[in-house]
This record gives C-alpha cells, structure tokens and sequence, in this order.
C-alpha cells in the first residue's frame, strides 16, 4: 500500500523538501510548490527535485499548470547551466504548452547557451527581457556558464572573444576581469590583453587523465526519478 495522505495540519509542519520527499505524488501540495518556486527565484537559491515534482503533478492536474511558474523554473534551469537540467524539466513539459511563445523562445536560449553561440544568445534574451527581469542574478549565472565554457577550449581566450560571450565591454568589462584573475586564477596579458585561463584537462589535453569517458553518476542519478 502507497502512503496515507497526511492532513493539511500535518502537512504544515514539513519543510518543502520533507513534503516532496514524504508524499510527492500528493496534489496538496501543489501551491507550496509554486510558493517555493518563487521563493527560489527572490532568494536566488535552487531546488531542481522540488521543480520536478511540481512539473510532474502538473502532468496529473493540467488544469492548475500555472504558466508563468513553468517559465520561472526553466529560466532557473537554464542558470543552472552546464547540468542538464533545462532538458529534464522540458521532458516533463506537454508540447501544446511548449509551443507558446515564451517557452519557444526559452528552448531556442537553451540551444544557443549549449552551443556556445553567445552574441546569438543575447540578442534573443534582450528580444524577451520581460521573461528574465523577474529573476534575479539571471545575467550572472549566464556569465558565469560562458566563463566556463571558454575555459573549456581556450588556453588563451582574446578579450573580444571574452566580451561578446559575457556581453559586456569597457568598464564593467575590466571590473569583470579583475575579479576573475582575484578569484579564478585568470592573467592578462601586458600586450595585446588576451586573457590566460587556467589549465584543465580540456584546454590542455595532455592532463586528461587516462580513464574511460562515463557520464557522471549524479546526471544519472536526476534521470531515474522522471523515468521511474
């Protein structure tokens, strides 16, 4: 026998976590749900399995999807870029919705930000501002992904390269700079002003260490809960 429904007495004593782990099928906790997403979103923190039983109860109950909570859980997904996320939460997402505009618009940005196609990125995400000023800290956990990804494939990144993908220039971009080399091991060359990024075993292959390629145990670990 599955597990008995708790009362809404008992349900108010559980954190948000502790309801989707005690009874995540269970259509009463729907609005706490969509209340934490938008907690999420105000305090700049990050439940993708809370996310995932929101989108799978809206699966069972159509009827109360709340559209705008579905965007805001996959801009947050999208921040939380390179995991895979963005995709997991689309799987659960029906076609008829993802065909509305804005979510149209969300999966061509995922597209761009997997395919490193930055300027392109920016462009359409200056098209849909009114989707992201909502979320705070959007730009910089976008930034941040664009960092990561050069860091992947330069050794040594030019400065213009660097520019279009954080889409910045000038002051803030020398401020964004001098942080990075503080904190990330960045270094500016005295001519020219291309940026040396630290070494890894993508940018410096000679590192890689000599172990078969595996997909890594938490991506499929997040997989299990949406097949299952």
């Amino acid at each position: 026998m599955g597990k008995e429904i708790e009362s809404p007495q008992e349900q108010s004593s559980y954190t948000v976590e502790q309801l989707v782990a005690v009874n995540p099928f269970n259509p009463e906790i729907l609005p706490d749900l969509e209340n934490y997403v938008n907690e999420q979103v105000t305090s700049q923190t990050y439940s993708l399995e809370a996310n995932l039983c929101l989108l799978r109860l809206y699966q069972f109950e159509p009827e109360r999807m709340n559209t705008n909570i579905v965007a805001r859980i996959l801009v947050k997904a999208l921040m939380a870029m390179p995991t895979p996320d963005f995709s997991l939460c689309l799987f659960l997402i029906p076609e008829r919705v993802q065909m509305e505009e804005q979510f149209k618009s969300l999966i061509v940005l995922s597209h761009f930000l997997e395919t490193g196609r930055f300027q392109q990125f920016w462009d359409e995400a200056a098209k849909n501002r009114h989707i992201f000023e909502a979320v705070p800290g959007f730009e910089q956990a976008i930034q941040a992904y664009a960092s990561h990804l050069l860091s992947l494939s330069y050794q040594t990144v030019p400065r213009s390269v660097l520019a279009e993908a954080v889409n910045m220039d000038g002051a803030s971009l020398d401020k964004y700079i001098e942080h990075q080399v503080s904190n990330s091991g960045w270094i500016v060359e005295k001519e020219g002003g291309s940026i040396v990024l630290p070494q890894n075993e993508f940018n410096h292959p000679e590192l890689k260490k000599n172990t078969s390629e595996n997909v890594p145990l938490e991506h499929i670990a997040r997989i299990f809960p949406i097949l299952g």
